[in-house]
């Protein structure tokens, strides 16, 4: 009798042994898993992690580099165009292709107003040029719109004469003033013609989506 219950506890206890390893197995098993899937979790996070970085400090360079290029050609622009207007004293120098800008000068300021009188304001130097522009800018005027019109020079109020010349078109009693000087068309050359200019020095701008 005490062989056999001894026995029995004997397989008893190595029943408990066996299912206590095999629960050992399991939850070691368990925690396996679990930290694998903490360590793989974690590595992915700070893979992503330096992935955004990366791409942070890369984008970084990128626009530093693009804006240092921006900076550059507007540097070039600006120039080129503080160079023409430094030319600019060059035009009335040759008094016949400057008759001939004024007249030009002139003969818009005429369209545009379609007025029977009215008054130009320009250099005092320029008055000579001015005459000459003015009689062949009138004569002009008549045939393309069978109008008469009346120019005068104002003597009293001259433009400055440090100004680079072309002239100022008064109509309608004093009330409409076109600006039509040489810095005046240099300004609106460079604001119409900049992108043109940027083109042909730098090429189109292939990230731009819309066109006037």
């Amino acid at each position: 009798m005490v062989a056999f219950i001894k026995q029995e506890a004997l397989e008893k206890a190595r029943e408990i042994e066996i299912k206590a390893d095999e629960e050992a197995a399991i939850e070691k098993s368990k925690l396996v898993r679990q930290e694998t899937a903490a360590i793989d979790a974690q590595y992915e996070r700070k893979y992503k992690q330096a992935e955004l970085a990366q791409q942070i400090a890369r984008s970084t360079v990128t626009n530093k580099t693009r804006l240092k290029i921006l900076a550059a050609r507007q540097q070039l622009l600006d120039k080129i165009f503080e160079e023409a207007r430094n030319n600019l004293a060059e035009v009335s120098k040759d008094e016949g292709k400057y008759t001939d800008v004024l007249k030009n000068l002139i003969l818009e300021g005429l369209y545009a107003l379609g007025e029977d009188q009215v008054l130009l304001r320009s250099r005092e130097k320029d008055t000579g040029p001015l005459q000459n522009a003015i009689e062949h800018a009138t004569k002009e005027y008549k045939a393309e719109s069978g109008a008469d019109v009346a120019v005068t020079i104002d003597l009293r109020n001259r433009l400055p004469e440090d100004s680079h010349g072309g002239i100022f078109i008064i109509g309608t009693g004093g009330k409409v003033v076109i600006d039509n000087t040489l810095e005046q068309r240099l300004q609106i050359i460079q604001a119409d013609c900049l992108p043109v200019v940027r083109s042909s020095l730098f090429g189109e701008n292939p990230n731009r989506k819309f066109y006037d």
